[in-house]
Order: C-alpha cells, then structure tokens, then sequence
C-alpha cells in the first residue's frame, strides 16, 4: 500500500502539467473551429436570408411582408410536377449509383485490387468532360431513348436518370472510397463467408452497416447534385426543378424565388437528418467492462 501511495505521489506532479497542456491545446481547437465556422455559416446563410428576405416582400425592400410568392408554388401545377420529378429523379438516381458503385468497389477491392486505380479513373472521368460536350454525346442515346419509350411517358424528365448516374458517379465514388478505406472489408467478408453467408448478406448484413455514413454522404451529395442541375436538363429539353425556377422567372420572379429559397432549405433539412441518421450510437458499458 505504501508503494502504491509513493507511485501515485510520484506520477502526480508530473502528470498535472500533461493533463493541463492538453486542456489549453483542446481549448484552442475549439475556438479555432467557432472562428472557422463563422465565415463558412456567413457564406451560406447570406444567399439564403436573401432569398427569404426578396420572396416574402410584396414590392421591393421597403415594401410590406406577404407570403403570396410561397403560396403561388402550391397553385402551380407545372412547379409542382417538376418538383415531383426532380425528387423522383434525385431518388432513383442515388439508388441506381449506389447500386452500381458500391458492389463494383467491394468487388475490386477483394478480388481486382489491381483494376483500383483503373475504376478510379473511370468514375472521376465525368469531372473533366464539360456539360455540354456530355450533352452532345448523350444526344444521339437520348433520341433512341425516346423512340423506344411509350407515348405516355415521352417527354417525362425521369429518363434523365442515365446521365445524372454518370453525373453523380465522381462525387460518390469519393465518399464511398472514404467509408471502405476506414474499413478491413476483406476480413470482414471472409469471416462472414466462413460463418456461410452468401453475397448478398455480406453486402446488405456486413458491408453497408459498417459504411452507413459513407452511403449517405454519397446519397446526400447525389441528391443535392440532382436537384441543382440545369444545363443537361435544359439542353436535352426536359423539364426540371431547375429548369421550372428558370421559366417561372420569367413569368415571376418571386415565385421563382421562393421556391428557389424552398429547395435549398430542403437539401440543408436532408443534410441534418442524414447526419444524425448516420451518427453513430456510443458504446454501451457493460457491467463486466465495469
């Protein structure tokens, strides 16, 4: 007992200054961060105040508040189709990608690991090809597409679907490359088809619980990426959540701004609930660990 309370007398003094350095470098990290998210919360809310600030007055900037602007999306049908087929699209869109990307990059990383780099260079290839010479390329598809597609659904925006997978392709391989590389996916997947799962279970069971994060950053940057397009949309003359605002301004710029104001508000609620859904829940202690 006398040694314990000697070695304890003895690591104290030293371990007091250690405990206070690393107290002041966490406080410092702290108001590094609220310093840094000052100006990123300024960059961000400003356009969006704006917005809020030009659809809720009647006239101009000293004209009384109304709410006329936000209640004229609701009588519009056209807005509320493209509003429609944008979410749809967002949402077929995400799963198809995920769908194709995640099953691929599992698939190289266990038994092509030599093709990484190759897949890389295919997924991040859309970044470096300007809209309109996507466009132009996708054209001659898109007339076959239409040719085929039934007379109900030929001028329906849902065919987009095609070109923005190839869209959102860079931008989800980067944060679904992130989620598998903080993994050992190949131990996992062994042990999990040793214990006589198959594919499908390692994939749906073991893969995509442990990269949940990864999965919805990806589909949060699929969705926000879907409902801001305009070029391809516009160029390929279907019509879209962006394309809609773009033609109600014509007709009322008001009304295109709240709803321009709407779906941004829209993508930072997601944002929210995607980043809560994803966090992950503390370790339980358990009366043994105790």
């Amino acid at each position: 007992m006398a040694a314990v309370t000697t070695e304890l007398t003895g690591q104290a003094p030293a371990a007091r200054p250690e405990r206070g350095r690393h107290a002041r470098t966490a406080r410092r990290a702290r108001v590094l961060r609220g310093l840094l998210l000052v100006p990123f919360a300024a960059f961000f809310a400003v356009p969006l105040l704006a917005l809020l600030e030009f659809s809720t007055r009647s006239t101009d900037l000293s004209g009384p508040r109304t709410l006329d602007y936000w209640r004229a999306i609701g009588d519009n049908p056209d807005l509320l189709t493209a509003l429609r087929d944008s979410l749809l699209l967002a949402l077929v869109t995400s799963v198809l990608a995920l769908a194709l990307l995640v099953p691929t990059m599992v698939w190289v990383r266990l038994r092509l690991p030599k093709m990484h780099r190759v897949v890389e260079f295919l997924c991040l290839l859309p970044l470096t090809i300007p809209a309109l010479v996507l466009v132009v390329g996708l054209g001659p598809i898109y007339l076959w597409i239409a040719y085929f597609t039934p007379e109900a659904y030929d001028s329906s925006p849902l065919v987009l679907v095609f070109a923005y997978v190839v869209l959102v392709m860079p931008y989800m391989y980067r944060a679904l490359d992130a989620g598998l590389s903080a993994i050992d996916v190949r131990t996992l997947s062994e042990a999990a088809r040793s214990l006589g799962a198959g594919w499908f279970t390692v994939m749906v069971r073991v893969i995509l619980p442990n990269t949940l994060s990864a999965v919805l950053n990806a589909s949060l940057l699929s969705v926000a990426l879907v409902l801001g397009e305009f070029t391809v949309a516009s160029l390929l003359n279907y019509d879209n959540l962006q394309v809609a605002i773009n033609l109600q301004a014509q007709a009322s710029v008001g009304v295109s701004v709240a709803l321009a104001a709407a779906s941004l508000m829209f993508v930072f609620v997601l944002l929210f609930a995607l980043s809560f859904v994803g966090r992950r829940r503390p370790a339980r202690v358990t009366a043994e660990e105790k």
